[in-house]
């Protein structure tokens, strides 16, 4: 009994750091849709252009995402492969790890199962690729606050322009302790919101498009079966319901006799 005890505080208290883990930072939705195979397909050209240099993506191979993605070997081998991989190996970085970890301070996760690990899932991935802004005491020069102190740079910068963060003093309550920050910390101060100083190629609503494509794309990644899985719901239900009237026509008959 008292190891069962032990077991279950041991549970509860993993169970508190798991949730403190998630980022304090409210987050945005991100409306994904693994059913948009368009999206997918844009997705996937992001991500093998500006994120696939650094990270892996090692669950998932090339032959399987054209599948999945209504692609041909010719689209996906000019388009979505730069590291010279063959069609059926799984998607791999050409950064060398130990490289990674001389620039980095540690190699770039494999981000196949990102949307599953992460908590939130695809709206940790859609808020985090949205909030990164210049911070100058970063040896990076950027700062995220879905994830303080990320050694990643604002790959995207590009596509969203230069933002900073707006922040302004926390307030106190009567008893003079500091009321927690609604949307999240920067800098000791409360983040109010984000201040574009540089335009991007993009205008904002461009970006979010951008970005929920990509974020769309991860959460296939982190589960490809789910498009087969979602599409056999329907008919699985149907199914049941099919033999929930067979055996309620069967119980009748069986109990025909005993009435």
């Amino acid at each position: 009994m008292r190891k069962f005890r032990l077991a279950l505080a041991a549970a509860l208290a993993l169970s508190g750091l798991a949730q403190a883990a998630g980022p304090s930072v409210p987050l945005q939705p991100a409306h994904a849709n693994v059913g948009d195979r368009a999206s997918l397909q844009r997705g996937a050209r992001l991500f093998m252009n500006y994120c696939a240099s650094c990270h892996s993506a090692g669950y998932n191979r090339y032959s399987r995402i054209a599948e999945d993605l209504g692609l041909t070997e010719a689209q996906v081998m000019e388009n979505l492969n730069f590291t010279g991989a063959k069609f059926g190996e799984p998607v791999r970085t050409s950064m060398d790890r130990a490289d990674a970890t001389q620039w980095f301070g540690a190699a770039p996760p494999d981000l196949s199962l990102t949307a599953r690990a992460k908590h939130g899932g695809a709206d940790w991935i859609y808020t985090y690729l949205k909030s990164f802004y210049i911070d100058d005491a970063r040896p990076i020069g950027w700062n995220n606050p879905v994830l303080p102190g990320a050694s990643m740079p604002h790959v995207l910068w590009e596509l969203q322009g230069v933002q900073r963060a707006v922040t302004e003093p926390k307030t106190t309550d009567a008893s003079g302790s500091a009321e927690p920050c609604a949307n999240g910390e920067v800098g000791g101060a409360c983040l109010v919101g984000f201040e574009l100083v540089q335009a991007g190629m993009l205008d904002a609503d461009g970006y979010d498009r951008a970005i929920r494509d990509i974020t769309n794309f991860m959460l296939y990644m982190a589960e490809p079966a789910a498009l087969k899985r979602e599409a056999y719901g329907p008919w699985v239900i149907l199914f049941l319901a099919f033999f929930t009237f067979l055996a309620w026509l069967l119980k009748r008959e069986y109990w025909r006799d005993v009435h």
